[in-house]
């Protein structure tokens, strides 16, 4: 079997833009997920529990459906009805978005709940509110555990990317499968796809694995 270079050297290129693009969805996706999730994951640790429940069903439908779904549905059906046609980029930024935000929640929530409750209760007595109290005491301290997860759903974003394809952004596998269907190859296109997403998820967590570390030693 002949691997064809000249192929991948063409459309190189393309690949670096999509590469940029990847990252810069991705980035916007854990960026906007992480403030939704915040919100989401306070709203659902509320002791009213009926006040909980608008976000308890937000999590359950975004973690229960496909994100190949929610795109869709994102893209055809709520990206029209804002900006008055359908975008690509739009629409994959608010799906990874949202979907994000489902599961950053849930890391939030656990975060928050592993800090021991006498944290909260001291800084009451301190004088502080319930708000200055999560602000200042309880939010720092669950921030440190909560790294590794949100950089592994940062790892997990770069690789969902890859379904925005289906709408033409052009990230990484749109010109993939471009120059699969220009050239009817194979090996090629997608090979180089999938030793670009490595290298995009091993860099991560090699830079993850240095801001652990030096989390521990502060």
């Amino acid at each position: 079997m002949d691997f064809r270079f000249d192929i991948i050297i063409e459309y190189s290129p393309y690949l670096v833009k999509g590469t940029l693009l990847t990252i810069g969805l991705s980035l916007a996706g854990i960026l906007i997920g992480t403030i939704l999730g915040l919100f989401i994951g306070l709203g659902k640790i509320q002791r009213r529990k009926l006040l909980t429940w608008p976000f308890v069903w937000y999590i359950t439908f975004f973690r229960g459906t496909p994100l190949f779904v929610q795109i869709l549905l994102i893209h055809f059906g709520v990206v029209p009805m804002l900006i008055g046609e359908t975008n690509g980029i739009v629409a994959t930024i608010l799906a990874l978005s949202l979907n994000a935000a489902a599961y950053i929640a849930e890391i939030f929530r656990a975060g928050i709940q592993s800090i021991d409750r006498g944290q909260m209760e001291a800084a009451r007595s301190l004088g502080m509110t319930h708000v200055q109290a999560m602000r200042y005491v309880i939010l720092p301290q669950a921030f440190k555990r909560m790294i590794p997860p949100l950089g592994n759903e940062f790892i997990v974003l770069i690789k969902e990317s890859s379904l925005a394809a289906i709408v033409a952004t052009p990230e990484i596998m749109y010109w993939g499968r471009a120059m699969a269907g220009q050239y009817y190859r194979v090996w090629e296109p997608y090979l180089t796809a999938a030793v670009i997403y490595l290298i995009l998820t091993l860099s991560l967590s090699f830079l993850l694995n240095l801001l652990e570390r030096r989390l521990k030693t502060e």
